[in-house]
């Protein structure tokens, strides 16, 4: 309560102290603060304010409270400012001298040094829409000694000191228009509605530094600002975008504006440790000249700077440090050629330099002499008390600067179209028809006084054409962006040569709007671009897989797993081939699986369709051994009818082995299982006839008995059609239902697509060999029973061994046909059909032959009789 009532006691008494200077100084001006007569100035009907940072980096000084303070004094003077503020008394100029553009109004202009800081620039501001005494003297008149105030201020570059500018003015609605504030948060119409710039907005610059990086396939970037509103709000902009692209910063460091040198030692330490080769820094020139200074002292060369386009341009840090900066890229604001204004900035002399205080600056440090009643020694150094006095020969014409460069006009155009801007808002202001204005009752914008919220209305409103360009603004008040892409490289003068390469246009379509001519870049170092990646690219044939805890940038890569393929460098994740095709051995693309299939031209194949044959002629060769010697006893003692039905069905199922060879069809399946059931069952059939005729040719020598009757000849055909018959209505019976097909086997994970004939029916194929290994076993049982009966005519010992032979087959075979597959399945099973069909051969026929060829003499009936 007591605090309360001390803070209204010291508000009644500020009120009542100005209320009594109001009343004894009516009508006179009194000067606050020290006189400030440092600025350009020329009357007019209306007067346009400028700020420009001419100078910058003050002098530290002790303000201990118990002197009056001395004014500010500055380090170093920039001319390129120098340059932005004659281009703005150019322009004014010259739009009085055009007649259709304002013809009835006179501009005048009052420029003033921000300094690139907030407090000066804040002041200056404030004299240049109020005005300001000449002389700085109490009890003069106001309206005979203050310069015009004005309506509307072009500037300041600074974005933060234009944020700040515009928090004091914007109650006022005092226009503001930037030729170098690009800050997006500008474009916050909420928060400053007075604002207005010729310079693109950091978002524009932002998807243009993003697009370069993605080009240029850099995903591990350095990311670098000073600590004020310009870079953190680029720098947050630049990390929201660059998600859109997968690019990652490797750091994030802002640094303060007045860099000390444990700051700058951090900062650069933090440069020189990462694994990040390209750098993109949100800063101005001369914090970027501490980092560069640094960079010198611990020897870090290998950067590849990105610069932001408050630096994109300079001249000046390519004197000091051209071989850290060769190769830098950046955007820099389209430039233009401004007619005349070359001749114009050279017609300063020492007379021009003596009147005005920021060119004798610049005079001064140009040619390294003294004029007459300069002050200033921190802006040229402590060498410059010893400089020889100006004689005035000297010539702009003589020397190459910054100041006199109009080679590139880029933010000299800037200036130039926002003084252009505010004269055509004026003249459409001034040509407007009273009762048709924009205002209420439809008056007309006042032009005495420029009332400055109305002008802003206008200036809002405003599109024109300069220099061959239609200039424009949104609805934020924000041009439509436009942006040259600058490297930086070496003249063959060592001086700098800034190379367009290329252009980025926010108007064209998203994927047209970056345009780059690569070829011509010249790089930091090597004669490509430098790569800056966390983790290298993931080459097709693998996917990512991020680290844990790491950026997205920084992944493993690892390779598809079988079966799978990646076709893009970098992918996240492995495709899967088709059941019909599989990767090639990049792993990048699917093919078409080779066919698998016993085929005939195989080593494989060769040798089991050479075998099949051999079987079928050495069968078909016996069969010629006993129709040659059928009358000899050997031959007809042992069913010679039987045997030579045998013998061609032998050589059938060597001949049918042959389906099993080749690429598999419907039909060829359809005939293969059925041909190879049905030719064995009359095999077996003939088998089981001769061994049922053995033990019954035994029982009819028992007296009395009858038997041979009941199994003659006819019987005997009879029987064995009867046994394949069963088989046929089996094989039938399988036909109709499921019957076996040519299918492509997919389920095994392999670059070769099985060809293969699938049985169809499960029960229908195993009851085929079911039935063969019925009438085989029933063979081999009555071939048991009969082994030990008497004579020589008895063979079914050696028909007993042919069923060993054969179960032993067909028993193994059903293991090894279960557990292999492909073309080695059908192998399996032309093994067995050879294996058991030449078993049959050899243990039947091979003793007959045998005795026949080379043992004729025992081939008589007196031999046969033996026991």
């Amino acid at each position: 309560m007591a605090r309360l009532s001390a803070t209204l006691l010291t508000f009644c008494l500020l009120l009542s102290i100005g209320v009594h200077s109001q009343s004894q100084s009516k009508d006179k001006c009194t000067y606050q603060g020290d006189e400030d007569t440092l600025s350009f100035y020329q009357g007019g009907d209306v007067v346009l304010g400028g700020l420009f940072p001419l100078h910058f980096s003050p002098v530290s000084s002790d303000l201990s409270f118990r002197t009056k303070p001395k004014p500010t004094e500055y380090k170093f003077f920039t001319p390129r400012a120098l340059r932005w503020m004659q281009t703005m008394i150019f322009a004014v100029e010259e739009i009085n001298q055009q007649q259709d553009l304002l013809p009835n109004l006179s501009l005048g202009y009052h420029i003033r040094d921000s300094c690139d800081d907030i407090p000066v620039s804040v002041k200056r501001s404030l004299l240049l829409v109020n005005g300001q005494p000449e002389r700085g003297r109490e009890g003069q008149d106001c309206q005979d000694t203050q310069k015009q105030p004005s309506p509307v201020i072009v500037g300041d570059a600074a974005s933060g000191i234009s944020m700040t500018v515009l928090r004091t003015l914007g109650s006022f609605k005092i226009p503001l228009v930037s030729y170098f504030a690009s800050c997006s948060c500008l474009s916050n119409k909420r928060e400053f509605p007075a604002f207005m710039r010729t310079m693109p907005s950091d978002v524009f610059q932002i998807k243009a530094l993003v697009k370069l990086v993605h080009y240029f396939q850099w995903t591990w970037v350095g990311v670098i600002g000073v600590y004020f509103d310009y870079a953190r709000f680029a720098i947050q902009l630049f990390l929201k975008e660059s998600e859109r692209f997968n690019i990652c910063p490797a750091y994030v460091h802002f640094y303060p504006v007045a860099l000390v040198q444990d700051a700058v030692k951090e900062l650069v330490d933090i440069l020189k440790s990462s694994s990040a080769t390209v750098i993109l820094n949100f800063s101005g020139e001369s914090e970027m000249h501490s980092i560069l200074k640094e960079c010198r002292r611990q020897n870090v060369t290998h950067l590849q700077w990105i610069a932001s386009e408050a630096w994109a341009t300079s001249q000046v840090l390519w004197e000091d440090f051209c071989d850290f900066l060769k190769g830098t890229l950046g955007f820099a604001i389209r430039r233009a050629d401004i007619p005349n204004l070359g001749s114009y900035l050279k017609t300063v002399n020492v007379p021009v330099a003596q009147t005005f205080h920021f060119l004798s600056d610049f005079w001064e440090e140009t040619f390294h002499c003294r004029i007459k009643g300069s002050l200033n020694t921190h802006v040229h150094g402590e060498d410059a008390q010893n400089w020889p006095p100006c004689n005035g020969s000297e010539s702009l014409d003589d020397v190459y600067t910054t100041y006199s460069d109009v080679s590139q006009l880029r933010v000299s155009y800037n200036v130039y179209k926002a003084v252009y801007l505010i004269a055509h808002a004026l003249h459409v202001m001034s040509t407007c028809i009273p009762g048709k204005g924009p205002f209420q009752n439809g008056t007309c914008g006042s032009l005495n006084p420029i009332l400055p919220w109305q002008l802003l209305y206008y200036m809002k409103r405003t599109n024109f054409r300069t220099l061959g360009e239609e200039v424009r603004f949104d609805d934020n008040g924000d041009p439509i962006a436009s942006y040259d892409l600058m490297n930086w490289q070496r003249g063959s003068d060592g001086s700098l040569q800034l190379v367009k390469l290329g252009f980025y246009d926010a108007s064209l379509e998203e994927d047209k709007d970056l345009i780059i001519d690569e070829p011509i870049i010249n790089w930091h170092r090597g004669e490509k671009a430098p790569e800056s990646l966390c983790s290298k690219s993931c080459l097709p044939g693998s996917r990512k897989a991020r680290q844990k805890g790491k950026p997205i940038c920084c992944f493993d890569c690892i390779p598809c797993a079988d079966g799978e393929i990646s076709n893009q460098t970098d992918s996240i994740d492995c495709l899967t081939c088709s059941k019909e095709t599989w990767p090639n051995q990049a792993q990048d693309q699917c093919i078409p699986k080779t066919l698998e299939f016993l085929s005939f031209q195989e080593p494989l194949g060769i040798v089991l369709w050479s075998v099949s044959a051999l079987g079928a002629f050495t069968t078909l060769a016996v069969l010629g051994v006993f129709i040659k010697y059928r009358k000899t006893p050997v031959i007809r003692g042992n069913n010679m009818e039987l045997s030579l039905l045998l013998l061609l069905f032998l050589s059938a199922c060597f001949l049918i082995s042959l389906t099993f060879i080749g690429k598999p069809t419907d039909w060829l399946c359809r005939i293969r299982y059925p041909a190879f059931g049905i030719s064995f069952a009359l095999c077996i059939s003939c088998i089981l006839a001769k061994t049922v005729v053995v033990l019954m040719a035994f029982r009819a020598t028992l007296p009395g008995s009858d038997v041979m009757k009941w199994f003659g000849p006819a019987q005997q055909r009879s029987s064995v059609i009867l046994c394949t018959c069963v088989q046929a209505l089996i094989c039938i019976i399988w036909l109709t239902t499921k019957p076996p097909f040519a299918s492509h086997n997919t389920k095994f994970m392999s670059a070769t697509l099985i060809v293969e004939c699938t049985v169809g029916s499960e029960v229908g194929f195993w009851c085929v060999l079911g039935y063969i290994g019925f009438l085989a076993c029933l063979c081999f049982l009555l071939a048991f029973l009969a082994r030990k009966l008497p004579d020589n005519f008895n063979e079914a010992k050696f028909i007993t061994f042919s069923m060993l032979i054969f179960f032993a087959v067909w028993i193994t075979f059903i293991p090894v046909y279960v557990s292999t597959r492909g073309k080695y399945t059908v192998a399996v099973h032309v093994f067995a059909i050879l294996a058991s069909a030449f078993g049959l051969l050899l243990c039947i026929f091979a003793p007959k032959c045998y005795i026949v060829l080379l043992k004729p003499e025992k081939n008589d009936k007196k031999n046969m009789m033996k026991k």
